[in-house]
């Protein structure tokens, strides 16, 4: 064998926790194979990933059967090829000449590592390792894909919102069409296409909207880079142009600030759309306007406590008109308080008819705190 002199390393399978390919020696075919030892229940086997171009190919490859699919898929194909085992790691260095040069370091917790690994990486949607080009640019992951250490909680941000379209969609075969409010460099929304697309092997048609030219215009040329040919942008106000014509399956608003956030959620209700994704942010309108004079003045009489009640309002009161027009509705924390101020998520399905049995209470509560709110004219003023 090119690089494995002694069949022993590689038969003893039960000692080979985990063996990593990288470097083609031939820009043709897999750019990197990696084979994971799982310890199943009644069996243990290799889960093997082989990554070539933008695609992962995943199979699993029984004790026995590891050297053979070493000799035919790995060795000689490769510059570098890593071995982890219970007592040691080895690298294996060749210069595609025949030269192989073999690094060993002494390791005990070399099964330990690889399972911690395995464990962390099997709780993500997006994988590390897997060629996902949005996660380059976005500097989330290096150009090997794998993750940088000081982004590591944007990472785990990233998939939470993606496992949250995941619980909703996952089940389903129709093809989708979602728009994408106040995207601006539209990170996520490359990452959702890229998921539903490559991840679910789904059909979906994307729109982004935003106000800034520049933002939209270097938004097409990434998707063009990415081949990415149902994802495109779009330069609109949502408050006043005409926009999507057609059936919605799902909205989504992330950030989109202050009163836009109410246009997108009426242009949800609309359209009828089946779901909607909202983390609102910068909440003035309530702020600016309510005053004391009730049972909320403990809280507005100092400027935090007041801006912050505003906020709970305004999404309070966007939560109950959702409700109203038959979404059934969630408020969650969308991610940790510590890695954003505006994280809380209103994600509502459309589950009935409209029917306004809270508009009388509302009026009530504005009227009292002599507040507007835009969803509420939007919604129960129409006319």
């Amino acid at each position: 064998m090119y690089f494995f002199s002694n069949m022993d390393e590689l038969t003893n399978t039960k000692t080979i926790v985990k063996i990593s390919a990288s470097s083609p020696i031939v820009k043709v075919g897999a750019f990197r194979i990696v084979a994971t030892r799982v310890n199943g229940k009644n069996k243990q086997y290799f889960h093997v990933e082989k990554f070539v171009g933008k695609q992962a190919f995943q199979q699993n490859v029984e004790d026995g059967e590891l050297a053979e699919f070493v000799k035919e898929n790995i060795d000689g194909k490769f510059k570098q090829v890593v071995v982890l085992t219970d007592t040691e790691t080895v690298t294996y260095l060749s210069n595609g000449k025949g030269n192989v040069k073999r690094l060993s370091q002494k390791s005990t917790n070399g099964a330990k590592t690889a399972q911690t690994t395995a464990n962390r990486q099997k709780n993500y949607l997006l994988k590390e390792g897997y060629p996902i080009e949005p996660l380059v640019d976005l500097g989330v992951f290096t150009k090997e894909y794998k993750v940088v250490n000081s982004m590591y909680d944007k990472y785990k941000q990233i998939n939470r919102f993606v496992e949250i379209l995941d619980d909703k969609f996952a089940d389903q075969t129709q093809p989708l069409t979602i728009l994408d409010f106040g995207c601006g460099k539209s990170y996520l929304t490359f990452i959702v296409y890229y998921y539903f697309t490559e991840v679910l092997k789904r059909d979906v048609r994307i729109v982004g909207y935003d106000l800034k030219a520049d933002v939209v215009n270097n938004c097409n040329k990434l998707a063009e880079k990415y081949g990415y040919k149902n994802l495109s942008f779009i330069i609109a106000d949502v408050s006043k142009d005409k926009l999507f014509d057609g059936n919605v399956d799902a909205v989504i608003c992330l950030h989109a600030c202050d009163t836009a956030t109410d246009y997108a959620l009426e242009f949800a209700v609309r359209h009828n759309a089946s779901f909607i994704f909202a983390v609102p942010c910068c909440q003035h309108e309530i702020n600016r306007d309510i005053h004391s004079g009730g049972d909320l003045d403990l809280l507005l009489k100092y400027g935090i406590l007041k801006e912050r009640t505003s906020a709970l309002l305004t999404d309070g009161i966007r939560a109950t008109i959702l409700e109203d027009c038959g979404y059934s509705v969630d408020v969650m924390e969308f991610v940790d308080l510590a890695h954003s101020p505006k994280n809380l998520m209103i994600r509502a399905e459309k589950v009935r008819k409209a029917n306004f049995v809270r508009k009388t209470e509302i009026a009530n509560l504005m009227n009292k705190y002599g507040f507007k709110q835009t969803l509420f004219d939007l919604i129960y003023n129409k006319d």
